[in-house]
């Protein structure tokens, strides 16, 4: 157990990160969207030298970690970790202007695992709709995704995975949960959350820390647009 020195040590350290207004608008880019430094770089409009030592001292803080992406493996994500963190609204849901949508689209490859587990879980924290879509849609939803959902007491519906043009519509907020997803569409996603696929492994575990993963994306989301939860 880390004693309470060390605690407040790393406490000091986190808030010491967060003393610098180019960290915290960085923090403030990646509250609820995963993106690559050079994305991170190009909307900030900061050198990639100085960009490097902004990363450098936010993930020794701990706040920011690092995934190669799924899709194009030259790329890696960059994905913050909360620690207590509270932003009131992300700038990125303003930015886009997708601050007050009218529905939530989740969207990865398949429409067969992670899209259908964020809208479940987002059905069950917020009164505001959901649906999910694929972008190259799967035959059926993989089977290992209903075992998670009964495990985590989440409601799925029975519904053959959809394309993304079938299912899109006016005033969507799009969430993509895949990085091909999102890096098949650039004009499209709004946020990204770069899931780990459970899929390849067949492993319940997997699945299960998918739940977990985007159950705390989608309690800080909700947070953040301020709708109220389902009754």
């Amino acid at each position: 157990m880390m004693s309470e020195q060390n605690a407040r040590e790393s406490r000091a350290q986190i808030f010491a990160a967060l003393g610098e207004p180019a960290r915290l608008a960085i923090v403030d880019l990646l509250a609820d969207n995963d993106a690559t430094a050079s994305e991170v770089g190009a909307h900030l409009q900061m050198p990639s030298n100085l960009l490097a030592h902004h990363l450098g001292i936010l993930q020794e803080a701990g706040l920011v970690t690092r995934r190669r992406s799924e899709g194009d493996r030259r790329r890696w994500y960059l994905h913050l970790q909360p620690h207590g963190l509270i932003h009131a609204r992300p700038a990125t849901l303003d930015r886009a202007g997708a601050a007050d949508p009218k529905r939530l689209l989740f969207v990865c490859t398949a429409n067969s695992a992670r899209s259908h587990l964020a809208a479940a879980l987002w059905r069950r924290a917020s009164a505001l709709p959901a649906a999910s879509a694929g972008t190259h849609p799967a035959r059926r939803i993989n089977p290992n995704t209903l075992k998670a959902a009964r495990r985590a007491r989440l409601t799925l519906p029975r519904v053959t995975p959809q394309r993304v043009d079938e299912v899109y519509g006016s005033g969507d907020l799009v969430v993509t949960v895949c990085d091909r997803a999102h890096e098949d569409l650039p004009d499209l996603g709004v946020l990204h959350w770069s899931v780990p696929d459970p899929v390849p492994g067949e492993d319940a575990a997997a699945f299960d820390r998918v739940v977990v993963d985007l159950a705390e994306r989608v309690a800080h989301l909700a947070s953040a647009l301020a709708v109220p939860p389902r009754r």
